[in-house]
Protein backbone atom coordinates (compact mmCIF):
# COMPACT_ATOMS: atom_id res chain seq x y z
CA UNK A 1 0.00 0.00 0.00
CA UNK A 2 1.34 3.50 -0.69
CA UNK A 3 1.54 6.50 1.09
CA UNK A 4 0.71 10.19 0.02
CA UNK A 5 2.69 11.69 -2.43
CA UNK A 6 5.66 13.89 -1.23
CA UNK A 7 3.70 17.21 -2.47
CA UNK A 8 0.65 16.19 0.43
CA UNK A 9 3.49 17.57 3.61
CA UNK A 10 5.27 20.23 1.12
CA UNK A 11 2.72 21.96 -1.11
CA UNK A 12 1.55 25.50 0.43
CA UNK A 13 -1.48 25.26 -1.41
CA UNK A 14 -2.39 21.61 -0.59
CA UNK A 15 -1.78 22.86 3.21
CA UNK A 16 -4.32 26.03 2.82
CA UNK A 17 -6.49 23.31 1.48
CA UNK A 18 -6.31 21.49 5.00
CA UNK A 19 -6.58 24.91 6.75
CA UNK A 20 -10.43 25.40 5.29
CA UNK A 21 -11.95 21.56 4.98
CA UNK A 22 -9.87 19.55 8.06
CA UNK A 23 -9.32 22.92 10.93
CA UNK A 24 -11.58 25.11 9.83
CA UNK A 25 -14.24 23.16 9.35
CA UNK A 26 -13.90 20.11 11.99
CA UNK A 27 -13.84 20.32 16.22
CA UNK A 28 -10.16 21.30 17.29
CA UNK A 29 -9.14 20.81 20.88
CA UNK A 30 -8.25 24.65 21.62
CA UNK A 31 -7.37 25.04 25.61
CA UNK A 32 -7.32 23.39 28.79
CA UNK A 33 -10.88 24.54 30.26
CA UNK A 34 -9.02 25.30 33.42
CA UNK A 35 -6.49 27.64 31.93
CA UNK A 36 -9.41 30.44 32.03
CA UNK A 37 -9.45 29.97 35.88
CA UNK A 38 -11.81 33.71 35.94
CA UNK A 39 -14.35 35.54 34.03
CA UNK A 40 -12.05 38.03 31.84
CA UNK A 41 -9.26 35.16 31.72
CA UNK A 42 -8.40 34.48 27.91
CA UNK A 43 -6.05 32.77 25.76
CA UNK A 44 -5.90 33.53 21.66
CA UNK A 45 -5.46 30.40 19.50
CA UNK A 46 -4.35 29.55 15.92
CA UNK A 47 -7.59 27.59 14.26
CA UNK A 48 -6.36 26.52 10.60
CA UNK A 49 -5.59 30.41 9.57
CA UNK A 50 -7.65 32.36 12.09
CA UNK A 51 -6.70 33.54 15.27
CA UNK A 52 -9.30 32.55 17.85
CA UNK A 53 -10.02 34.67 21.05
CA UNK A 54 -11.35 32.12 23.88
CA UNK A 55 -12.64 33.94 27.04
CA UNK A 56 -14.46 32.67 30.21
CA UNK A 57 -17.73 35.49 30.81
CA UNK A 58 -19.24 36.74 33.53
CA UNK A 59 -22.10 33.73 33.74
CA UNK A 60 -18.46 31.53 33.53
CA UNK A 61 -19.37 29.92 30.63
CA UNK A 62 -16.33 29.99 27.88
CA UNK A 63 -16.98 31.93 24.76
CA UNK A 64 -14.69 32.22 21.57
CA UNK A 65 -14.93 34.69 19.03
CA UNK A 66 -13.11 35.57 16.23
CA UNK A 67 -9.77 37.64 17.02
CA UNK A 68 -11.09 40.68 14.60
CA UNK A 69 -12.43 43.78 15.59
CA UNK A 70 -15.50 44.71 13.62
CA UNK A 71 -14.91 48.24 12.74
CA UNK A 72 -11.43 47.97 10.90
CA UNK A 73 -10.18 44.60 10.96
CA UNK A 74 -7.43 45.02 13.97
CA UNK A 75 -6.43 41.86 16.35
CA UNK A 76 -8.46 42.55 19.57
CA UNK A 77 -5.69 40.43 20.90
CA UNK A 78 -1.90 40.09 19.94
CA UNK A 79 -1.08 38.32 23.35
CA UNK A 80 -1.57 34.67 23.79
CA UNK A 81 -2.81 34.83 27.10
CA UNK A 82 -3.92 37.18 29.80
CA UNK A 83 -7.11 39.03 32.11
CA UNK A 84 -9.71 41.74 30.83
CA UNK A 85 -11.82 43.54 33.99
CA UNK A 86 -14.86 43.62 32.15
CA UNK A 87 -14.28 43.68 28.48
CA UNK A 88 -12.00 43.85 25.58
CA UNK A 89 -10.64 46.78 23.59
CA UNK A 90 -9.66 46.76 20.33
CA UNK A 91 -5.96 48.51 20.32
CA UNK A 92 -6.43 50.97 16.97
CA UNK A 93 -9.67 52.48 17.68
CA UNK A 94 -10.94 51.61 21.07
CA UNK A 95 -14.25 49.57 19.96
CA UNK A 96 -14.71 48.26 22.86
CA UNK A 97 -16.57 44.41 23.09
CA UNK A 98 -18.02 42.60 26.64
CA UNK A 99 -16.90 39.35 27.45
CA UNK A 100 -20.36 38.41 25.53
CA UNK A 101 -19.03 39.54 22.48
CA UNK A 102 -21.27 42.37 22.18
CA UNK A 103 -20.05 46.46 21.36
CA UNK A 104 -20.47 47.96 24.57
CA UNK A 105 -18.98 51.31 23.30
CA UNK A 106 -17.11 52.92 20.35
CA UNK A 107 -15.58 57.01 20.01
CA UNK A 108 -18.95 58.62 18.55
CA UNK A 109 -20.88 55.47 19.12
CA UNK A 110 -23.98 57.56 20.07
CA UNK A 111 -24.05 59.69 16.39
CA UNK A 112 -23.77 56.33 14.94
CA UNK A 113 -27.50 55.06 15.34
CA UNK A 114 -27.56 52.26 12.60
CA UNK A 115 -24.54 50.60 14.30
CA UNK A 116 -26.29 47.29 16.10
CA UNK A 117 -24.22 46.79 19.18
CA UNK A 118 -25.25 42.87 18.61
CA UNK A 119 -24.76 42.60 14.91
CA UNK A 120 -21.42 44.74 14.96
CA UNK A 121 -20.26 42.38 18.09
CA UNK A 122 -17.58 40.07 17.75
CA UNK A 123 -18.47 36.72 15.79
CA UNK A 124 -19.38 33.85 17.75
CA UNK A 125 -17.27 30.42 16.97
CA UNK A 126 -18.82 27.41 18.49
CA UNK A 127 -17.67 26.06 21.57
CA UNK A 128 -18.00 22.53 23.48
CA UNK A 129 -16.02 21.36 26.55
CA UNK A 130 -14.94 18.01 27.14
CA UNK A 131 -12.71 16.13 29.15
CA UNK A 132 -11.29 19.56 30.71
CA UNK A 133 -11.07 21.08 27.37
CA UNK A 134 -12.34 23.01 25.64
CA UNK A 135 -12.99 22.61 21.85
CA UNK A 136 -14.16 25.19 18.87
CA UNK A 137 -15.69 24.81 15.83
CA UNK A 138 -15.34 27.77 12.92
CA UNK A 139 -18.12 25.80 10.47
CA UNK A 140 -21.42 27.54 10.05
CA UNK A 141 -22.97 24.59 10.79
CA UNK A 142 -20.36 22.68 12.85
CA UNK A 143 -20.54 18.84 12.40
CA UNK A 144 -21.79 16.31 15.57
CA UNK A 145 -19.49 16.50 18.65
CA UNK A 146 -20.91 13.28 19.42
CA UNK A 147 -20.14 11.46 15.91
CA UNK A 148 -16.71 13.11 15.28
CA UNK A 149 -14.98 13.82 18.42
CA UNK A 150 -16.73 11.53 21.28
CA UNK A 151 -17.11 8.51 18.03
CA UNK A 152 -13.20 8.58 18.03
CA UNK A 153 -12.70 7.25 21.30
CA UNK A 154 -15.72 5.25 20.99
CA UNK A 155 -14.10 3.15 18.13
CA UNK A 156 -10.81 2.95 19.79
CA UNK A 157 -11.51 1.47 23.01
CA UNK A 158 -14.90 -0.01 22.21
CA UNK A 159 -16.94 2.16 24.52
CA UNK A 160 -16.64 6.03 25.23
CA UNK A 161 -17.45 5.06 29.07
CA UNK A 162 -13.66 3.76 29.76
CA UNK A 163 -12.45 7.04 28.98
CA UNK A 164 -14.82 8.33 31.95
CA UNK A 165 -12.76 5.82 34.62
CA UNK A 166 -9.78 8.24 34.30
CA UNK A 167 -11.71 11.62 35.03
CA UNK A 168 -9.75 13.56 32.51
CA UNK A 169 -11.86 16.67 33.78
CA UNK A 170 -10.99 16.16 36.90
CA UNK A 171 -7.39 16.05 36.50
CA UNK A 172 -4.59 18.44 36.79
CA UNK A 173 -2.08 19.58 34.57
CA UNK A 174 1.51 18.93 36.34
CA UNK A 175 3.51 19.76 33.28
CA UNK A 176 2.72 21.48 29.99
CA UNK A 177 6.02 21.39 27.51
CA UNK A 178 5.54 23.29 23.93
CA UNK A 179 6.99 21.54 21.24
CA UNK A 180 8.24 23.43 18.14
CA UNK A 181 7.98 20.74 15.14
CA UNK A 182 10.07 21.30 11.78
CA UNK A 183 7.58 18.85 10.87
CA UNK A 184 4.16 18.90 8.60
CA UNK A 185 1.08 17.79 10.93
CA UNK A 186 0.59 14.53 9.10
CA UNK A 187 3.78 13.27 9.47
CA UNK A 188 3.04 13.40 13.56
CA UNK A 189 -0.30 11.63 13.05
CA UNK A 190 1.12 8.64 11.28
CA UNK A 191 4.19 8.65 13.57
CA UNK A 192 1.68 8.35 16.55
CA UNK A 193 -0.45 6.16 14.96
CA UNK A 194 2.04 3.25 14.83
CA UNK A 195 4.93 1.52 16.22
CA UNK A 196 6.85 -0.16 13.35
CA UNK A 197 9.23 2.57 14.73
CA UNK A 198 8.95 1.74 18.31
CA UNK A 199 12.16 -0.47 18.64
CA UNK A 200 14.33 1.23 16.97
CA UNK A 201 13.98 4.58 18.55
CA UNK A 202 12.12 3.96 21.55
CA UNK A 203 14.49 2.11 23.76
CA UNK A 204 13.15 3.41 26.78
CA UNK A 205 9.22 3.06 25.87
CA UNK A 206 9.35 -0.69 24.93
CA UNK A 207 11.16 -1.19 28.52
CA UNK A 208 8.02 -0.22 30.20
CA UNK A 209 5.52 -2.03 26.99
CA UNK A 210 7.34 -4.52 26.05
CA UNK A 211 5.11 -5.15 23.09
CA UNK A 212 5.96 -2.34 21.49
CA UNK A 213 9.30 -3.55 20.66
CA UNK A 214 7.11 -6.35 18.09
CA UNK A 215 6.16 -3.33 16.23
CA UNK A 216 2.23 -3.52 16.81
CA UNK A 217 0.90 -0.29 18.44
CA UNK A 218 -2.21 0.16 20.71
CA UNK A 219 -4.31 1.52 18.81
CA UNK A 220 -3.68 -1.33 16.43
CA UNK A 221 -6.38 -3.04 18.07
CA UNK A 222 -10.26 -1.96 19.78
CA UNK A 223 -10.22 -1.66 23.41
CA UNK A 224 -6.40 -3.05 23.50
CA UNK A 225 -4.25 -1.67 25.62
CA UNK A 226 -0.41 -2.36 26.11
CA UNK A 227 0.24 -4.32 29.11
CA UNK A 228 2.89 -3.19 31.16
CA UNK A 229 6.62 -5.07 31.63
CA UNK A 230 6.52 -7.70 34.00
CA UNK A 231 9.25 -6.15 36.35
CA UNK A 232 7.93 -2.33 35.43
CA UNK A 233 6.44 -0.72 38.63
CA UNK A 234 4.87 2.43 36.75
CA UNK A 235 4.62 4.27 33.92
CA UNK A 236 8.01 6.18 34.52
CA UNK A 237 11.82 6.47 32.21
CA UNK A 238 13.38 4.10 34.73
CA UNK A 239 10.11 1.53 35.44
CA UNK A 240 10.03 2.70 38.87
CA UNK A 241 6.81 3.05 40.69
CA UNK A 242 4.49 6.24 39.58
CA UNK A 243 2.30 8.46 41.68
CA UNK A 244 -1.22 7.48 43.01
CA UNK A 245 -3.58 6.05 40.58
CA UNK A 246 -6.71 7.13 39.40
CA UNK A 247 -9.33 5.47 41.60
CA UNK A 248 -11.61 5.06 39.45
CA UNK A 249 -10.01 3.28 36.81
CA UNK A 250 -11.13 -0.15 36.56
CA UNK A 251 -8.98 -3.47 37.61
CA UNK A 252 -8.42 -4.57 33.10
CA UNK A 253 -7.01 -1.02 33.05
CA UNK A 254 -4.38 -1.01 35.58
CA UNK A 255 -0.69 -1.74 34.61
CA UNK A 256 -2.04 -1.07 30.88
CA UNK A 257 -1.23 2.09 28.34
CA UNK A 258 -3.69 3.21 26.35
CA UNK A 259 -3.55 5.63 22.92
CA UNK A 260 -6.19 7.38 21.17
CA UNK A 261 -6.17 9.40 17.88
CA UNK A 262 -9.25 12.19 17.88
CA UNK A 263 -8.44 13.96 14.20
CA UNK A 264 -7.05 16.20 13.44
CA UNK A 265 -5.05 16.93 15.82
CA UNK A 266 -5.65 15.22 19.11
CA UNK A 267 -3.72 12.25 20.74
CA UNK A 268 -4.69 10.72 24.46
CA UNK A 269 -2.63 8.35 26.22
CA UNK A 270 -4.13 6.86 29.20
CA UNK A 271 -1.85 4.95 32.34
CA UNK A 272 -3.38 4.43 35.85
CA UNK A 273 -1.77 7.28 37.59
CA UNK A 274 -1.54 9.87 34.98
CA UNK A 275 -2.94 11.40 30.99
CA UNK A 276 -0.86 12.72 28.81
CA UNK A 277 -2.69 14.67 26.07
CA UNK A 278 -0.78 16.39 22.81
CA UNK A 279 -3.24 19.16 20.87
CA UNK A 280 -1.45 20.06 17.06
CA UNK A 281 -1.22 23.59 15.98
CA UNK A 282 -0.28 23.40 12.34
CA UNK A 283 1.10 26.33 11.17
CA UNK A 284 2.72 25.87 7.84
CA UNK A 285 3.37 23.07 5.38
CA UNK A 286 6.11 22.15 6.99
CA UNK A 287 5.92 23.50 11.07
CA UNK A 288 3.52 22.06 13.89
CA UNK A 289 3.78 23.69 17.72
CA UNK A 290 2.60 20.68 19.81
CA UNK A 291 1.30 21.60 23.41
CA UNK A 292 1.36 18.75 25.77
CA UNK A 293 0.21 18.18 29.23
CA UNK A 294 0.21 15.59 31.82
CA UNK A 295 -2.34 15.06 33.74
CA UNK A 296 -2.71 13.91 37.68
CA UNK A 297 -4.76 13.86 40.33
CA UNK A 298 -5.39 17.23 42.16
CA UNK A 299 -3.72 15.74 45.51
CA UNK A 300 -0.54 14.79 43.03
CA UNK A 301 -0.09 18.37 41.81
CA UNK A 302 -1.31 20.15 45.07
CA UNK A 303 1.19 18.23 47.45
CA UNK A 304 4.12 18.72 45.49
CA UNK A 305 5.17 15.58 44.37
CA UNK A 306 8.16 14.48 42.24
CA UNK A 307 6.79 14.40 38.77
CA UNK A 308 9.98 14.27 36.49
CA UNK A 309 10.50 10.35 36.16
CA UNK A 310 6.67 10.33 35.05
CA UNK A 311 7.20 13.36 32.92
CA UNK A 312 10.26 12.29 31.57
CA UNK A 313 9.37 8.74 30.32
CA UNK A 314 6.83 10.78 27.55
CA UNK A 315 9.14 13.93 27.05
CA UNK A 316 11.96 11.45 25.93
CA UNK A 317 9.06 9.64 23.44
CA UNK A 318 7.72 12.83 22.58
CA UNK A 319 11.82 14.34 21.36
CA UNK A 320 12.33 10.92 19.32
CA UNK A 321 9.11 10.98 17.53
CA UNK A 322 9.75 14.70 16.75
CA UNK A 323 13.21 14.38 15.63
CA UNK A 324 12.09 11.43 13.63
CA UNK A 325 9.26 13.24 11.92
CA UNK A 326 12.19 16.41 11.23
CA UNK A 327 14.04 13.55 9.67
CA UNK A 328 11.30 12.76 7.07
CA UNK A 329 10.37 16.42 6.28
CA UNK A 330 12.91 17.65 4.07
CA UNK A 331 12.88 14.23 1.66
CA UNK A 332 9.29 14.78 1.28
CA UNK A 333 9.98 17.53 -1.21
CA UNK A 334 12.49 15.07 -2.95
CA UNK A 335 11.92 13.81 -6.40
CA UNK A 336 12.48 10.08 -5.05
CA UNK A 337 9.59 10.50 -3.03
CA UNK A 338 7.15 12.45 -5.72
CA UNK A 339 5.17 9.37 -5.49
CA UNK A 340 5.48 8.33 -1.45
CA UNK A 341 6.74 5.64 0.05
CA UNK A 342 4.56 2.30 1.26
CA UNK A 343 3.27 0.76 4.36
CA UNK A 344 3.68 -2.30 6.19
CA UNK A 345 1.12 -4.55 6.92
CA UNK A 346 1.36 -3.54 10.62
CA UNK A 347 0.76 0.72 9.12
CA UNK A 348 -2.43 -0.63 7.76
CA UNK A 349 -4.61 1.66 9.67
CA UNK A 350 -2.48 4.67 7.92
CA UNK A 351 -3.95 4.09 4.83
CA UNK A 352 -7.17 4.49 6.28
CA UNK A 353 -5.94 7.78 7.86
CA UNK A 354 -4.88 8.92 4.13
CA UNK A 355 -8.40 7.76 2.66
CA UNK A 356 -10.12 10.00 5.58
CA UNK A 357 -7.47 12.94 4.51
CA UNK A 358 -8.29 12.20 1.04
CA UNK A 359 -11.88 12.46 1.46
CA UNK A 360 -11.68 15.38 2.85
CA UNK A 361 -9.62 17.41 0.61
CA UNK A 362 -11.89 16.29 -2.40
CA UNK A 363 -14.86 18.61 -3.72
CA UNK A 364 -17.19 15.99 -3.19
CA UNK A 365 -16.61 16.49 0.53
CA UNK A 366 -17.84 19.96 0.42
CA UNK A 367 -20.96 19.21 -2.61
Amino acid sequence: MSTLPGAYYTDPDVFALEQRRVFESMWFCAIRAADLPRPGAFKTVQVGAESILITRARDNSIRAFYNVCRHRGARISTEESGEVRRAFQCPYHAWTYDLEGRLVAAPNLTKMPDIDRVAYGLVNVAVREWLGYVWVCLADDPPSFEEDVVGEVRARLGDVAQIGNYDVAGLKVGRRIVYDVKANWKLIVENFMECYHCATIHPELTEVLPEFADGYAAQYYVGHGAEFGAEIQGFTVDGSSGLDRIPTISREQDRRYYAITIKPQVFVNLVPDHVIWHRMFPLAADRTVVECDWLYLPEVVDGGADIDRSVELFHRVNTQDFDACERCQPAMGSRMYADGGVLVPSEHHIGLFHDWLRGRLSDRATA
